[in-house]
C-alpha cells in the first residue's frame, strides 16, 4: 500500500523520474551558459574562480584585449567587433602561434592592426602579452604615451607605431627589450633628445623621422648594426658624427633628410661600402663633396641638395658603377669635374640647378656667388665631429650651427621614402 500511495502505477514511476532526469539536465546546461555569458558589467574573473582555464596565457591575453577594448574610442570599421568571449585567437588582427618554449602551448604571438584607423590608447594590461613577438599599430589615432609595461613583452622583435598620435619623449622602454630588431617610430609627436642606450641595441632597422626629436645625434652613433636609419624630419642639428664608420659593414640606407645638421660631411660616410641611399638634403652642411664617396661603389641615390656645399663636384663620384640618381641642386658648386658636366650620357637622373656652375642654365646669380667666394674657405676640421687628441668629440667645442639659428627648411617635394610600410 506504501508504494501505491507513492506511485499509483508503474508507469507513473517511470514518468515521474524521466522527467526529474530531464529537469536536473536543463539546470546543468542553463548553468553552464551562465558561466560563459556574465553580464559585462560584472567582474571578468569571476567566471575562472571555480574553474580555472587549461591555458593561463591566453587568459591573460584575453584580459589584456578586453581592457585595451574597454579604451578604443572609435573602431569606425568594426575591427574590434568580434573581441568577445576568451577565443582570442579568432579576435581580428590577432595572430596565435605555439609557444617559443612550449610548442604544445598556443599563445598570441603576433598583432597587426595596420591601417584600422582606431582611436585609442595603449593600457599597461598589455603587458599580459608576453609572447608578443609582433605589434604593428601603422596608421591609427591611437595616442598619450607608450606604457613602462612593455618591458614586460620579452619577445618582441618588430614594433611599428607608425603614423599615429604618441606623444612625449623617446619611449626609453623599447631599450630594455632585448629581443626587438626593428624598430618604426615615424610619424608621431615624440620629442626631445635620443638616448644614447639606443644606438647599442642590435637593430635590423629603425625609423625616427617626421617628430619632435632634438638635440644631436649620439656620439655612439655606429654599434648598432643596422642597415636602414631614418632620421628625417627632426631637429637634431649638430653634426653626423665620424662613429657613422662603425655601420661600414651593414648600413645600407640613411637618410637624414631636414635634421637641421650643419658642419662638413665626413670622409667616414664614404667607407660605408654597402650605402645604396645616402641622402642628406635640406639641411646646413657646409664644405666639400668628400672624396671618399667614389669608394661607394653600390651607391644608387645620391641626394646633397639644398645645403650650403662649395667647392668641385668631383669625377669619382659621378662615375660610381651603380649611380641612376644625383642631386645636388641649391648649393655653391663652382665646377664639376669630367663626366660630371654630361651625366645624361650615362642615364643618371641629376639635378644642378641653383649653383655657380659656369654656363649652366638656371644657376644662382652672379652676387651670390662672388659673395661666397669671398667667403674664407671651410675648414672641415673645425666644422666637423671629430675625435680631438684627448678623445673628446669635437663637436661639442666647434662652430657647427645650433639648431636655434638655423630657419627652418622647406619640406622635401616628395615623402615617399618616409610613408609607413604596410604589412599584409
Amino acid at each position: 500500500m506504501a508504494s501505491t500511495s507513492f506511485c499509483h502505477s508503474i508507469t507513473t514511476c517511470v514518468l515521474f523520474l524521466f522527467f526529474l532526469y530531464i529537469s536536473c539536465f536543463f539546470n546543468n546546461l542553463n548553468a553552464k551558459h551562465s558561466i560563459t555569458n556574465i553580464p559585462k558589467n560584472q567582474h571578468r574573473h569571476n567566471k575562472h574562480l571555480h574553474n580555472p582555464p587549461l591555458n593561463l596565457r591566453l587568459y591573460r591575453a584575453f584580459l589584456a584585449l578586453q581592457a585595451w577594448k574597454h579604451v578604443i574610442y572609435s573602431d569606425p570599421n568594426n575591427i574590434t567587433a568580434n573581441w568577445v568571449g576568451p577565443s582570442v585567437c579568432n579576435y581580428t588582427g590577432i595572430y596565435c602561434a605555439p609557444s617559443l618554449d612550449d610548442p604544445k602551448l598556443t599563445v598570441v604571438a603576433g598583432i597587426d592592426l595596420n591601417h584600422a584607423d582606431i582611436a585609442g590608447f595603449l593600457p599597461e594590461e598589455l603587458a599580459f602579452l608576453s609572447d608578443l613577438s609582433l605589434l604593428h599599430l601603422n596608421s591609427n589615432r591611437f595616442c598619450g604615451i607608450i606604457p613602462k609595461t612593455f618591458t614586460n613583452l620579452t619577445h618582441l622583435y618588430e614594433l611599428d607605431l607608425s603614423n599615429n598620435r604618441f606623444v612625449g619623449p623617446f619611449p626609453s622602454v623599447v631599450i630594455s627589450l632585448s629581443s626587438l630588431a626593428y624598430l618604426d617610430l615615424r610619424y608621431n609627436e615624440f620629442e626631445g633628445p635620443l638616448p644614447p642606450q639606443l644606438f647599442d641595441k642590435t637593430f635590423d632597422a629603425f625609423f625616427l623621422n617626421n617628430n619632435r626629436f632634438t638635440s644631436s645625434i649620439p656620439r655612439n652613433l655606429g654599434k648598432s648594426k643596422a642597415s636602414v636609419m631614418v632620421f628625417a624630419n627632426n631637429k637634431f642639428g649638430g653634426c653626423l658624427p665620424e662613429s657613422i664608420v662603425n655601420f661600414a659593414d651593414t648600413l645600407e640606407e640613411l637618410l637624414l633628410i631636414n635634421t637641421s645638421i650643419s658642419g662638413c660631411l665626413p670622409q667616414q660616410v664614404g667607407f660605408l661600402y654597402k650605402l645604396r641611399v645616402l641622402d642628406v638634403s635640406f639641411n646646413n652642411i657646409v664644405g666639400p663633396i668628400p672624396y671618399s664617396l667614389a669608394g661607394l661603389s653600390h651607391l644608387e641615390q645620391l641626394n646633397l641638395g639644398h645645403n650650403m656645399m662649395s667647392g668641385i663636384v668631383p669625377m669619382g663620384v659621378c662615375e660610381l658603377p651603380n649611380l641612376v640618381n644625383f642631386t645636388f641642386s641649391y648649393n655653391f658648386f663652382c665646377e664639376e669635374e669630367g663626366i660630371c658636366k654630361n651625366l645624361t650620357s650615362k642615364n643618371i637622373v641629376f639635378d644642378d640647378r641653383r649653383n655657380c656652375l659656369p654656363e649652366k642654365a638656371l644657376q644662382r646669380s652672379e652676387k651670390e656667388c662672388s659673395d661666397k667666394l669671398e667667403q674664407p674657405p671651410v675648414d672641415c676640421f673645425e666644422f666637423c665631429c671629430v675625435e680631438g687628441g684627448s678623445g673628446k668629440n669635437a663637436s661639442a667645442g666647434s662652430v657647427a650651427i645650433p639648431p636655434s639659428a638655423i630657419p627652418a627648411a622647406p619640406m622635401p617635394v616628395s615623402a615617399a621614402p618616409f610613408v609607413a610600410p604596410s604589412y599584409p
